[in-house]
């Protein structure tokens, strides 16, 4: 009988643990689109820490989740992102055709590692889609954010030609993002850890 009463008591706490869990440290979301492919295919399953950017700030290379302003989305309900972070407030992001390359604070990026390969051609994205250049200077507490598969991803650079090269729309708040996407962890034979690369802890400080 005593084992029939604690039971309930129990399970509500378990149940509170868990929404507590959910709520203010670690989430799971699914990947319902091609937009970071190769990194992330649909139907992966990633892990988000919601805590770390309460003592830290977004760090260039992360993969982050973010609720997305009401303009990028094709659906007013589909308001969870997850996309790359090239630049943070204060950082010059640039694309040149004739570098082909990804520019942040006047260094370019490596990013052979993630962006999109086509599988069965062999074909790469072009690290801006349609060769389009631009230079653009990240407003301080915003993000310039990408998808990793360049020409199939509703991002900063979609949006800031869309928009009329307008810097504030291309960005997102940094208060808007939900968390840090740090692990794969479905299906399990897709699971690994989500690093930023190299190229971005070799970018100099903004002037």
């Amino acid at each position: 009988m005593s084992l029939w009463r604690e039971l309930p008591i129990l399970l509500a706490i378990s149940i509170v643990i868990a929404l507590v869990v959910r709520t203010f440290l670690l989430q799971s979301f699914w990947i319902p689109s091609g937009s970071m492919e190769n990194t992330l295919q649909r139907g992966d399953r990633v892990l988000v820490n919601k805590l770390v950017y309460r003592f830290t700030e977004p760090e260039r290379g992360d993969v982050i989740v973010f609720k997305a302003p009401m303009e990028w989305r094709s659906n007013p309900e589909d308001e969870d992102f997850i996309k790359r972070i090239i630049a943070v407030g204060g950082d010059t992001v640039s694309y040149s055709d004739v570098d082909r390359a990804i520019s942040v604070n006047g260094r370019a990026l490596d990013e052979s590692a993630y962006v999109y390969k086509d599988p069965e051609t062999g074909a790469v994205d072009l690290p801006s889609r349609d060769g389009y250049e631009f230079s653009v200077t990240v407003p301080h507490g915003r993000l310039w954010v990408m998808g990793d598969h360049r020409s199939a991803s509703g991002d900063s650079r979609e949006n800031y030609l869309r928009n009329g090269n307008d810097v504030v729309n291309a960005t997102i708040p940094v208060d808007s993002v939900v968390g840090h996407a740090f692990m794969i962890i479905w299906p399990l034979d897709r699971m690994t850890w989500l690093t930023a690369p190299g190229s971005y802890h070799r970018i100099s400080e903004p002037a």
